[in-house]
């Protein structure tokens, strides 16, 4: 997924530098809402998965404290195994959805110059 959604957000990116003659921003901001709304889904799924590990984590510490029992140490070294590169993961999730709202605004800000320019 980090490599889709950073492919995307090149292509976009490519696409507001060197814009091909007659571009209508209209159909490319409503492709590009498309694929906002697919990798804010995508988002979601992982923030409920990574907030139910991040609290289980927490659950088995707390355990491990009152218990001091090795199998929670056990468990927890591996949930933290898991948890890390998910956060990791959610973060790119998160910034390429917040750049790629950036990139709507900046197709919105061109569609309307283009606008002004053809009255």
């Amino acid at each position: 997924m980090k490599k889709k959604i950073q492919n995307y957000i090149a292509r976009i990116d490519s696409l507001l530098a060197e814009p091909p003659e007659g571009i209508d921003y209209g159909k490319e901001q409503q492709k590009h809402l498309v694929q906002i709304q697919f990798f804010m889904h995508e988002r979601l799924v992982h923030e409920i998965v990574m907030v139910l590990f991040a609290l289980l984590t927490v659950l088995v510490f707390i355990a491990l404290v009152i218990t001091q029992q090795l199998l929670f140490v056990i468990l927890l070294i591996a949930l933290l195994v898991l948890l890390v590169p998910y956060i990791m993961h959610y973060y790119t999730l998160e910034n390429g959805v917040q750049y790629m709202y950036e990139q709507y605004d900046e197709m919105e800000r061109r569609k309307e110059t283009n606008q002004m320019d053809a009255e």
